[in-house]
């Protein structure tokens, strides 16, 4: 396995409404060819899964495949408050009913995704988890809504360009010491 490779669960649609989770390991990015995802297997074998059948990929810490109901364990699917992180907080529909949200980027890494991927890559609201990250296929979403834009408070906005104010501030700092103390 190659060290770019990561653990991955991809949550499929099945007839009549059912999914299933196959395991295996895909790159950080770039793993979508001709509208399929190239997933390497468990035994090594790579397999081309179609993106129509795929609900979502999530990038875990372990596969968890003795738990058949939920091994990415992506309990939490909504923020409880206002996120932390930085990004575009984000809350989606799946063609099959369910909402999820989650943070992506606020640069241009999103119309990227969404354009050469097929799809977008989400931080889900809960990264204790096992589920670091999400990608989400465009023909998974029913529908998408920016629920706000998370900035960081502690960022300072730069000063303002002074225009000549620190030769006046100067000079009331000089008026207001006593001859002799006046700097050369």
């Amino acid at each position: 396995m190659a060290s770019s490779r990561k653990k991955v669960l991809v949550r499929r649609f099945r007839p009549g409404g059912s999914t299933d989770v196959l395991a295996g390991y895909l790159p950080a990015g770039g793993f979508v060819r001709s509208r399929a995802l190239d997933l390497l297997d468990l035994e090594g074998r790579t397999a081309l899964i179609p993106l129509n059948d795929v609900k979502y990929v999530a990038y875990v810490k372990e596969f968890n495949l003795a738990d058949t109901q939920s091994p990415e364990r992506l309990t939490r699917r909504t923020f409880l408050a206002r996120p932390r992180t930085e990004g575009l907080w984000l809350r989606l529909s799946f063609t099959t009913g369910e909402t999820l949200e989650g943070l992506a980027p606020t640069d241009l890494a999103l119309a990227d995704d969404l354009v050469n991927h097929a799809g977008l890559f989400l931080t889900p609201p809960d990264i204790r988890s096992n589920t670091q990250r999400l990608y989400i296929p465009r023909t998974s979403i029913a529908e998408l809504t920016l629920i706000a834009v998370i900035t960081s408070p502690s960022r300072r906005k730069p000063p303002v360009a002074s225009s000549g104010s620190d030769d006046l501030q100067q000079a009331l700092f000089d008026a207001e010491l006593p001859p002799n103390a006046r700097p050369n």
